[in-house]
């Protein structure tokens, strides 16, 4: 699935290149959508109706959950308009939009991971200060400096993709959904500002090397985080590097992996810390069975 960009017209005309599987796409994404969204909201009601969850550790898989959603639905119009309807047409103001929250979403993502990362450090190196650490004010302070740095990082660039000419021979994108790196390539102009901009968002949150070796400091307990991590990452960072080599793979592969980054860490952030983590586990059990903890 490509799309392609008008700019005199100001809209994204979605070329399609797998017409002959989209009934089977479409029948497999579906309900891994569903399960992607019904999975974070169900954490999101775990936590709220079991206050022996209202534990710094549960308030980070809540934003974590709440990401899921977000991340699942700026992207979900599009493919599954183009799937179902054969409707493969946004606004070109639209896609900027949809490029902002995905990698708004993407980055907050990236941070709350390394925010977990310091929980299980500090809960393991120092268990009898956890409570005085991680205090409720503590972790709002985090979320909020976490939303205002994405926020902050992220804004400058549907503007920079406003600024540069788009040739109508060069417009052919290689996802469903607007990738800044796919969207800057197709322009006809020096988009030297835009890489080194995009080479700051990627180190701006905190970078890969400080969550990882967060990661690594509780990998003794916390291992449904360090699977998370690896989730989030590997399709991440391969998404990204297909496109240094773009001209050398078939624009399925860069569809596919791309469906992989967008479903595959939504869907299994519930499945694995549900598994690893009992109380959450049985506070879910206990939202679908209708019965909530006084």
């Amino acid at each position: 699935v490509c799309e392609e960009i008008s700019i005199s017209r100001m809209k994204c005309y979605f070329v399609v290149r797998l017409e002959a599987i989209h009934g089977w796409i479409s029948i497999l994404f579906s309900p891994t959508y569903a399960a992607a969204l019904t999975g974070n909201y169900l954490i999101l009601l775990a936590v709220r109706s079991t206050p022996s969850l209202y534990q710094p550790m549960y308030y980070f898989l809540s934003m974590l959950a709440l990401i899921g959603v977000g991340l699942t639905l700026s992207t979900m119009p599009t493919m599954l308009a183009g799937l179902w309807f054969d409707h493969w047409l946004i606004s070109f103001n639209a896609c900027l939009g949809q490029m902002f929250f995905f990698h708004f979403f993407s980055v907050v993502e990236s941070s709350v991971l390394l925010a977990i990362s310091f929980d299980c450090f500090v809960a393991i190196s120092n268990p009898l200060r956890y409570a005085a650490v991680l205090t409720n004010n503590v972790i709002i302070r985090m979320g909020l400096a976490i939303v205002a740095c994405a926020t902050l990082s992220l804004f400058p660039g549907p503007f920079l993709l406003k600024c540069l000419n788009f040739c109508p021979n060069k417009t052919l994108l290689s996802h469903s959904f607007c990738f800044h790196p796919d969207v800057m390539r197709r322009a006809c102009a020096d988009i030297t500002i835009n890489i080194l901009y995009g080479f700051y968002v990627v180190l701006s949150p905190g970078g890969i090397d400080s969550l990882l070796i967060g990661a690594h400091r509780a990998l003794n307990t916390c291992v449904s985080h360090i699977l998370a991590i690896f989730v989030f990452f590997i399709p991440g960072i391969t998404m990204s590097m297909i496109h240094c080599i773009e001209r050398h793979l078939p624009p399925i592969v860069h569809a596919l992996v791309a469906y992989v980054y967008l479903l595959v860490s939504p869907v299994l952030n519930p499945i694995i810390y549900s598994v690893r983590s009992k109380p959450i586990r049985e506070a879910m059990l206990r939202v679908l069975r209708g019965k909530g903890q006084s």
